[in-house]
């Protein structure tokens, strides 16, 4: 039986309890009592874009909804077994949260499973019927984008899936009637894994742009460098 890693996480959970943990008792005896978010963040699964390190969040800050390629499925209430819909209802009827954030990211695995299968549909039991609630716009994207580089087209059909996302959450009722209401705002967003970056989508625009400007995001490492 492979120990290694699970020899790793023990250690790190140690070590979590004894910083962490010890080091932030105010906020666990608060947390103790309940939940209060700021947002939904519906996010990949995929081991290199965790919502919560990506937006230095603590404990408490976010509920996050997590699974392949930050897909949301239209609005379906036929009885079956909808994990993505119950996260969704569950943080806007229950906790009443303000925002909710679609983050997508760079080298999705399952972006990449459509793209590279021709968008003809991801293999595996599960895989290719869950990714078809993009295939379409996939689809129309590696055709609009035909001869352009290989990156260019797959970072479309990445960000063409947040918007997929964004106008799925627009189908459940009393997401629609909360936004219309002024109550409730969608976002969509981009991390780039390889430049560490973040971008948001403009609907003005039609575009996804820098979350945070050149500037700004040169500006912290100096700051540190000059405060160590």
């Amino acid at each position: 039986m492979p120990t290694s890693n699970l020899g790793k996480f023990i250690r790190g959970f140690e070590r979590f309890r004894q910083d962490y943990f010890r080091g932030n008792t105010e906020l666990f005896d608060k947390l103790r009592h309940g939940q209060d978010p700021d947002a939904l963040v519906i996010s990949c699964c995929d081991s290199r874009a965790d919502p919560a390190i990506i937006t230095n969040c603590a404990p408490g800050d976010l509920f996050v909804a997590r699974d392949v390629a930050n897909l949301v499925p239209p609005y379906e209430p036929d009885g079956g077994h909808h994990g993505v819909s119950a996260s969704v209802e569950y943080a806007v009827l229950c906790l009443g949260v303000e925002h909710i954030v679609v983050l997508g990211h760079s080298q999705c695995g399952g972006i990449g499973a459509l793209v590279d299968g021709g968008v003809h549909g991801a293999g595996g039991e599960f895989i290719g019927r869950w990714m078809s609630i993009c295939q379409d716009e996939v689809r129309a994207v590696l055709e609009a984008t035909e001869g352009e580089p290989d990156d260019t087209r797959r970072r479309a059909c990445e960000q063409a899936a947040i918007l997929v996302s964004l106008r799925n959450l627009m189908s459940f009722p009393w997401v629609r009637e909360r936004v219309e209401a002024g109550r409730l705002c969608l976002h969509g967003w981009y991390f780039d894994i390889r430049r560490g970056e973040l971008s948001v989508y403009a609907p003005e625009e039609l575009a996804f742009r820098p979350l945070v400007s050149g500037e700004e995001r040169l500006r912290a490492p100096r700051q540190a460098s000059a405060a160590g």
